[in-house]
């Protein structure tokens, strides 16, 4: 446990030294507040349906820019844009140590390989765990400001719903990340992961959510799909009416949905573990 916990602090230090790392979370900082109050109060204050806000109603885009209504919006973009991020740096911590020589380098220090992943997918939990409760204080701060200035009502979501809300949001971006480290360690490189994962979160997974629609035999499987749960969980979150958000759907419950989630990321943690201790380091 000394040493696991070893590499991930030497995980984590290496992770707050590397520019990329704060580019991803900074990025997808920007894009949530963009797309969930940016666009929104514009929409809001020139009084006028648009492209913006998918035509809601001027309501509906109050309700939404509100402190209570934080859990929600927080969570409505990660099933897609901040999963593919997420996948994004997970695939480029993990492939990055192929393409760099870095695991080689530290393999031939000391720590065993189950350490040394094991490290490295500890660190990455973290830093979802820590974006999920940065992104849900930072929005709160932004929701309380919008709500002062329209002198709306400034009141807090519960607890409970609060809880529920970064639960969603760590299981989503949790399991994006851990799929982003698998694929790098399939692919052996960071290129080749970032690209594939991509092409998987963003193409694949619709098309066949497509055929799915069409010949049902399919539709068992693309029910069950790591892009259906997490926007099923998103969508659990969803209390306001409007256009949906790309990627949130309402195919399986919040319970299955969590459920598939950890299913998910057991396989991925297990995976990646696996490959890294069996396969040359070449």
């Amino acid at each position: 446990m000394k040493d696991l916990l070893a590499c991930a602090r030497a995980e984590f230090t290496r992770l707050r030294k590397w520019p990329a790392f704060w580019i991803v979370l900074g990025t997808w900082i920007l894009l949530n507040l963009t797309f969930a109050y940016l666009f929104n109060y514009l929409a809001y204050t020139s009084g006028e349906g648009s492209r913006m806000s998918n035509g809601q109603p001027r309501d509906v885009l109050l309700h939404l820019m509100l402190p209570a209504a934080v859990p929600e919006v927080f969570t409505q973009g990660m099933a897609m844009f901040g999963g593919a991020l997420m996948l994004v740096l997970g695939a480029l911590v993990v492939g990055g140590g192929y393409g760099w020589g870095s695991w080689k380098t530290v393999l031939t220090q000391g720590p065993s390989r189950t350490n040394v992943i094991g490290g490295a997918v500890l660190a990455l939990t973290a830093v979802a765990v820590a974006l999920v409760c940065a992104a849900f204080v930072i929005d709160t701060g932004v929701a309380a400001v919008i709500a002062g200035t329209q002198h709306e009502s400034m009141a807090l979501p519960s607890a409970g719903r609060s809880l529920i809300g970064i639960a969603t949001g760590t299981a989503i971006l949790g399991m994006w990340t851990l799929a982003g480290a698998l694929i790098g360690a399939l692919a052996r490189g960071p290129a080749l992961a970032v690209g594939l994962g991509l092409v998987w979160v963003l193409v694949v997974e619709n098309l066949l959510r497509g055929v799915g629609a069409i010949f049902s035999p399919v539709r068992v499987i693309t029910d069950h799909l790591p892009g259906t749960a997490a926007g099923s969980l998103a969508g659990a979150m969803r209390t306001a009416g409007g256009a949906a958000t790309p990627g949130v759907l309402d195919i399986l419950s919040r319970p299955a949905s969590f459920v598939v989630l950890a299913a998910y990321v057991v396989a991925f943690v297990g995976g990646t573990v696996w490959l890294v201790r069996r396969r040359d380091m070449i």
